[in-house]
């Protein structure tokens, strides 16, 4: 299905060039694949990043993850911080359903070790958490350990984004949120890096929310638009194959905070920004051969590139969420509109 996004309305979002789908899957390797559960009261899902192709556990990739405000539920972040790597998946899903969720990857990663004869003594599943409580009932923890295994069997480089999957039920600055994603492409002894970026988006007032520099929320947020108070969450997921080290990942994710405070975020008390990366750049076996192991990282002055592109793709991953979502009610019968609808 073709899906409009925000550069075709005539927005622009920074000065760096775009991948050629301008998608976290722009980072060769990298696949995202949804499960959307959608009924009368039930309005939610899982999407899961699949980050390299192969066995991660087996070959892990280098990780770093930021909590830029710790509102929130998310399991696999404290390993990622101390051992700097990625063994599995990234799945998003709901506040309540990160054990489920946990549950899938966790039998997603057994199946796959236990077909390739390895064996699997510990695992480190990572998932994030949106709260869709507005518009799902969160409490019937719909989305199943076999969803996670679907959302995997689907994954692809060509994926679908606003509502579906984890953003079926997200509100984003008043507006229906959703999933997005955007890349950008940075240039490095000659050659060609891309940093891509998706998001969960759940968060913001709407009175706040600057598009294209304009405050496009101040105009429309003296309309009835039936908009609650600031509180949900974002999680941001971002792929590179730029060779960093952890230390370095964990720097370039903290930049993605300037894309969220461009839109007008100012994360609020309830609402939990959790960024997650890693890189492609090279892979580590879980059985190393070698005591000493190589690698590779860029040259630390160069990395203004990789701060201006996580900035970019995270402000134009949010904006894609927006204007692919369509517009759906809340439990309590209020509608959320969509962005698109007043561009």
């Amino acid at each position: 299905m073709y899906q409009k996004r925000i550069n075709e309305y005539g927005v622009t979002v920074g000065r760096l060039p775009r991948g050629a789908r301008n998608k976290i899957t722009d980072v060769a390797g990298v696949l995202v694949g949804h499960k959307t559960i959608d009924n009368e009261q039930n309005k939610t899902g899982v999407t899961v990043i699949v980050p390299a192709p192969g066995n991660v556990y087996d070959q892990k990739l280098p990780a770093a993850a930021f909590v830029w405000n710790g509102y929130g539920k998310t399991a696999g972040l404290m390993q990622i911080d101390e051992l700097g790597v990625l063994e599995t998946p990234i799945a998003l899903t709901n506040t309540m359903n990160v054990g489920l969720v946990w549950d899938g990857l966790m039998e997603y990663a057994a199946r796959q070790c236990a077909q390739d004869g390895i064996e699997l003594y510990s695992l480190n599943p990572v998932v994030g958490e949106c709260n869709d409580s507005r518009i799902n009932n969160i409490l019937r923890r719909a989305v199943q350990p076999e969803h996670v295994l679907e959302a995997i069997a689907s994954a692809s480089a060509d994926f679908e984004e606003g509502a579906v999957g984890a953003g079926r039920g997200t509100i984003c600055h008043g507006l229906k949120g959703g999933v997005g994603s955007a890349s950008r492409v940075v240039m490095l002894d000659g050659k060609k890096y891309t940093l891509g970026v998706l998001v969960q988006s759940n968060h913001g007032k709407l009175e706040d929310l600057t598009v294209d520099g304009m405050r496009l929320g101040e105009g429309l947020a003296v309309r009835d638009l039936g908009v609650t108070a600031n509180r949900g969450s974002t999680m941001i997921v971002v792929a590179t194959d730029l060779p960093c080290s952890p230390r370095q990942l964990g720097r370039i994710l903290r930049r993605a905070s300037v894309g969220l405070a461009r839109l007008g975020s100012y994360v609020a008390h309830g609402s939990g920004e959790v960024m997650i990366g890693f890189t492609t750049a090279r892979r580590i076996p879980n059985r190393p051969t070698a005591d000493i192991l190589p690698s590779q990282e860029m040259n630390e002055i160069r990395l203004d590139l990789a701060f201006r592109a996580v900035a970019e793709a995270t402000e134009e991953a949010v904006l894609n969420s927006m204007v692919c979502a369509d517009p759906c009610p809340r439990l309590d019968g209020e509608m959320v509109h969509s962005l698109r609808e007043f561009l």
